[in-house]
């Protein structure tokens, strides 16, 4: 059987047991995802590279004591939001917003568009005004899609700590989200407005 054709399973084990392309096949299957975790995270494409760089690392040497108790997925990601929040901790001093993505010369923007652009930098500004203890489990939650039981895995907490810090997390934002669905809607609604308006930015990206 080919690397390509192995499980995340069996290149983890053959590469324990060696094998120097098994981790390659991992790297290449799970990158992309696993980029698009620590940009949401870090909000700056230098950090979260250099923190993808250091998962990659501590995998890499880790790889030998996994045990097949989660997926390999669900390890990966582990050691990413890890990587990342020990760089949050190196950086707290220096939060940042980013600026919204434009290119020069673009075309008049159609209205609808346009209306789908602002709700993403609205998305994408309150995101950051979170902490990074709220931010981290609502982009797992919320945006990423994993259960509160596998986001409580890779965070090393309880999944009422994921609970409660996901709901902190989804009230601040739905001061600033609220108004994406009728203003009277009660609390409840606001909430799954919050997580579709998550979605909706990041499945745009």
């Amino acid at each position: 059987m080919t690397a390509a054709a192995s499980s995340d399973a069996d290149l983890i084990a053959a590469h324990a047991a060696g094998d120097p392309r098994a981790f390659a096949e991992l790297v290449r299957r799970h990158r992309d995802r696993l980029w698009a975790v620590a940009l949401r995270t870090l909000r700056d494409p230098e950090e979260a590279s250099d923190a993808l760089q250091e998962a990659f690392i501590s995998a890499f040497r880790a790889a030998g004591s996994f045990r097949a108790e989660s997926q390999v997925t669900t390890w990966l990601h582990r050691i990413v939001v890890n990587a990342c929040l020990d760089r949050v901790r190196r950086r707290q001093a220096r939060p940042t917003v980013p600026l919204p993505e434009t290119g020069p010369g673009e075309p008049v923007t159609p209205r609808d568009a346009m209306a789908e652009r602002e709700t993403r930098l609205v998305v994408q500004t309150a995101l950051s005004e979170l902490s990074e203890d709220q931010r981290v489990p609502i982009v797992l939650v919320d945006v990423e899609g994993y259960s509160v039981a596998e986001t409580a895995k890779m965070l090393g907490i309880a999944e009422g700590t994921v609970k409660s810090r996901c709901a902190r997390g989804r009230a601040k934002l739905a001061k600033v989200l609220g108004h994406l669905r009728n203003p009277d809607a009660d609390a409840n609604v606001r909430g799954g407005a919050v997580a579709d308006a998550n979605r909706r930015h990041w499945e745009g990206r």
